[in-house]
């Protein structure tokens, strides 16, 4: 018996404009694996979910906002900045925990929070 709901979000997609630049900011930042299929796709894999990076669409930073858990928020914000990404919503309260936001170096916004 299949114990998880369904419909799901099983994997999502980044459009970025190149690929080995996305894969070393995500692998710094955030230490995610990558497998490749061809030049224009890239797998990720973050130890849960996986998703895809590719050159075959338009970008589109303004997509769903892609959230992110952490222990540390000072840690998580110190590797992003390192690798590039700049953070465009300081840490904020909110019930259940603190959360900021950044963008990556194509300008999609994601945000990482930490329970309180």
């Amino acid at each position: 018996m299949n114990t998880h709901p369904s419909p799901r979000i099983d994997y999502f997609e980044f459009n970025v404009s190149d690929i080995p630049r996305a894969r070393t900011f995500y692998a710094n930042a955030f230490g995610w694996t990558f497998t490749d299929f061809g030049p224009h796709y890239c797998e990720f894999f973050d130890g849960r979910l996986r998703g895809g990076l590719t050159t075959q669409g338009s970008r589109n930073p303004g997509g769903p906002l892609i959230v992110l858990h952490t222990v540390s928020l000072e840690e998580t914000i110190n590797r992003i900045e390192k690798a590039g990404g700049k953070i465009s919503r300081p840490t904020f309260e909110f019930p259940g925990g603190r959360r900021f936001h950044f963008t990556d170096l194509d300008g999609y916004e994601l945000g990482v929070w930490s329970a309180h």
